[in-house]
């Protein structure tokens, strides 16, 4: 059966001389895994089309023996290249796809993470990196998959409830204006990892 989707490539890798295992965010379908045949040959439709965080329309054949499914083809939405001129931005988004990998199941769909990424990417295309990027991700991704531990009574510092709630609710243009200090960043993380 052929389904077709969206979705950002979360990873690749050589499957033999000529192919690639891709893994995909989608909305609809959720984290799946494709193979595209003889994608790593120069004459290939999908030369150059299945890279890092690409967004793009795809369709697959789904596989009825595994969880390994053959990509048939991929029409690009957007590259987000700056990922690939900024190497700090591409570690940000590569550490939020580790921990959307860690907290979802393959194959559920995933359409408010779906978003989710998908605004980090299109905001990390922006003229600059926050060092607090990561964790204000962290803190979305809990409220979006109803795992952000309760703020009352848990020993953070005024100011650090309060950075608390913007990271998990503001947009990307204002959590970029904040300032958090050293202190507060060390506090949420140190919170998160007690909760976790």
């Amino acid at each position: 059966m052929i389904q077709t989707a969206t979705g950002l490539v979360f990873r690749t890798w050589p499957l033999t001389e000529t192919s690639l295992i891709v893994h995909w965010l989608t909305p609809e379908l959720g984290r799946l895994a494709t193979v595209a045949r003889g994608a790593r040959r120069l004459q290939s439709p999908f030369h150059g089309k299945l890279d890092l965080f690409y967004w793009a329309d795809f369709s697959l054949s789904r596989s009825r023996r595994s969880e390994l499914h053959t990509l048939r083809e991929v029409r690009l939405r957007d590259t987000h290249g700056n990922l690939r001129r900024q190497l700090i931005l591409l570690r940000q988004a590569s550490r939020c796809a580790a921990l959307i990998e860690r907290a979802t199941e393959t194959e559920t769909p995933l359409p408010g993470i779906f978003e989710l990424m998908l605004s980090l990417l299109r905001h990390l295309s922006g003229p600059a990196a926050q060092s607090h990027t990561v964790l204000a991700f962290e803190f979305k991704l809990r409220l979006e998959l109803g795992l952000l531990p309760g703020l009352a009574g848990s020993g953070l510092s005024p100011g650090a409830a309060q950075l608390a709630q913007a990271f998990a609710k503001h947009d990307w243009p204002r959590i970029a204006r904040l300032r958090p200090s050293p202190g507060q960043v060390a506090e949420l993380e140190q919170f998160l990892r007690l909760k976790s």
